[in-house]
């Protein structure tokens, strides 16, 4: 009998989602944002999502044998309560919760798992329950679904889990061994989203954001170490600066923030609006910078010598993973031969990292990841259906060669809604759930983000481009299947494909095969015959603050929420006209 592994996360509250995995192959992978519209479905459960995994797998609730979760408790014989408690002193309430009741949210966690059964008629008494250190299905997020097979350097970097903060290991014959940790409040990822805060954006969502804002400032105008100490393999965060609780945090209109009074004192005031200005662009490309040389510091510490006399091969997961001008640093080592970076590597991906550790645990040989499209997918008579139900009544027509026209109208100059295949999982839209355009077309970007987006001017947009041109482009025959690294664009393309270069010189590159996507294929290779190149913008399928749309009717209500005029949806284009 197969093995059936249900992988949840949600484990911190945020980024609820599910897998399935029939032995060691992913079947299914969704997150729940995108079935109940609400942004990283912070304090939700992965109830839809798991019912689209069971029902797309046809699998009932009695056939699951296991279900594998990243969170668990932490025993009092580890350092981690321990430091967690010393660090956390001036905030006594937290400290001694740490040491005498530090597993409260592993409990609670557990009876959310439990609702979350009983809601979806899963036995929870004959079902198997297993869970996963936070970090070490990070790591197996990353490792088991590499295709590494050599010895491999695992990296994790973010926020935090349990207490773990960092991790560093190993992954050999399909186990996975730590080698070190660091514990909360000593975060990179912390001090990261820390200062994202303070630069007026959220949490979770808005680091990408800094990044983006990074290269129009001076890194070097302004000096930020003091926020993170790092000397002989060690980090400690000033935490009379940043990564704060209780009484040191700086509160404005009744919320608490994760950093204090006193750096508000040292750089100003809260960034509260969204100019790109100094002395903002300065802080985020100091904060980047600072990033980068600590988490490449700590890499030669603890995994040059497994890359140099293993092949090079690293594996890293996290939500720092999404980080992807740090990835290209990374690959720029000379002892990185390749870098493997789970798409999903943020926390809605533990799912498949909790799932996918406990089927290597029982000694099942985990498939390698093979694409991301692995959520809803509908016909297009689905389609026609929900536009016939939609309020207002949208013009469609029916065409033969989606691809092919679609191209006409991108080389024409329009942007146009792309809505194809199976939903991505993870952050980054692939050719499944895209906003498109031509990269050649003067003023795309900027009528993107303005127009349809409704987002910030400076954000980047990412080219996916055919394998056939890939390594002219980006000077190297690296793999870039996810849009998880940044690299150099030839001289030559900037000026062919100028929309989607950042002010760098970088681009954050999506290569596309045929095999992964035939249709989103099919659209580059027409492109290629209209203007000379294999490349298109693309751009996730939703507005600023919004999940990427899931189904048809999400992708109506985006179309007319918006200044688009085309919406090609399966065989069915869609325009206002």
């Amino acid at each position: 009998m197969a093995l059936i592994t249900l992988g949840l996360s949600g484990a911190l509250n945020h980024d609820a989602s599910a897998a399935i995995f029939v032995d060691g192959k992913l079947i299914a992978a969704a997150e729940e944002e995108r079935f109940i519209r609400d942004k990283h479905a912070k304090n939700k459960l992965p109830i839809e999502a798991t019912k689209f995994c069971l029902d797309f797998a046809k699998i009932t609730p009695n056939d699951i044998d296991v279900i594998a979760f990243p969170y668990a408790p932490i025993s009092l014989a580890s350092p981690a309560r321990w430091h967690y408690a010393k660090r956390y002193w001036y905030a006594p309430d937290r400290a001694l919760d740490a040491i005498f009741n530090g597993n409260r949210r592993f409990r609670r966690n557990r009876d959310n798992v439990k609702s979350l059964c009983k809601q979806l008629g899963i036995n929870w008494e004959r079902i198997k329950f297993i869970p996963v250190e936070h970090h070490l299905a990070h790591a197996s997020s990353a490792y088991h679904l590499s295709n590494f097979k050599e010895k491999t350097a695992i990296l994790g970097i973010d926020g935090k889990g349990e207490y773990a903060t960092t991790f560093f290991g190993y992954g050999e014959n399909d186990k996975i061994h730590k080698i070190k940790e660091f514990y909360d409040p000593d975060s990179l990822g912390g001090v990261y989203g820390a200062l994202t805060e303070y630069l007026g954006f959220e949490m979770l969502d808005g680091e990408y954001k800094v990044m983006g804002m990074a290269p129009y400032g001076d890194p070097l105008r302004y000096d930020l170490s003091r926020l993170i100490d790092y000397r002989n393999g060690e980090i400690q965060v000033n935490t009379k600066l940043i990564n704060t609780v209780g009484t040191r945090r700086y509160k404005e209109n009744g919320k608490g923030h994760y950093f204090s009074k006193k750096l508000i004192e040292w750089l100003g005031p809260k960034r509260k609006h969204y100019a790109a200005d100094d002395p903002y662009i300065h802080y985020a490309a100091s904060m980047q910078k600072l990033y980068e040389d600590i988490s490449l510091k700590l890499i030669e510490f603890y995994l040059k010598d497994i890359l140099i006399e293993n092949g090079g091969k690293l594996a890293f997961a996290g939500g720092g993973a999404l980080n992807v001008k740090l990835n290209q640093r990374i690959l720029e080592l000379p002892y990185v031969n390749e870098l493997f970076v789970q798409p999903a590597a943020s926390d809605s991906g533990t799912a498949i990292g909790a799932a996918s550790y406990v089927i290597a645990n029982q000694g099942i040989a985990v498939e390698p990841l093979q694409h991301m499209y692995l959520g809803p997918n509908y016909s297009t008579d689905e389609c026609i259906t929900a536009c016939k139900a939609h309020p207002k009544q949208p013009s469609f027509e029916k065409i033969d060669n989606i691809a092919e026209k679609t191209a006409q109208l991108l080389a024409e100059g329009h942007p146009v809604a792309w809505f194809q295949g199976r939903m991505e999982f993870g952050p980054r839209a692939l050719g499944g759930r895209s906003i498109l355009g031509c990269p050649s077309v003067a003023g795309i970007a900027d009528r993107i983000n303005e127009q349809i987006k409704f987002r910030e001017r400076w954000r980047p947009f990412c080219p996916s481009v055919l394998d056939t041109v890939a390594a002219e482009i980006i000077q190297t025959n690296h793999p870039a299947p996810y849009m998880t690294i940044t690299f150099t664009v030839a001289e030559e393309w900037k000026t062919r494909i100028p929309e989607v270069v950042h002010a760098d010189g970088t681009a954050r590159v999506q290569i596309v095969e045929q095999k992964s996507n035939p249709t989103y294929y099919a659209l580059l290779k027409n492109i290629e015959t209209l203007t000379g190149q294999g490349v298109v913008l693309n751009t996730s399928l939703n507005r600023r603050g919004e999940p990427v749309v899931c189904s048809p009717e999400d992708a109506l209500n985006m179309f007319f929420g918006s200044d688009l005029q085309y919406l090609a949806m399966e065989n069915l284009l869609i325009s206002k006209h």
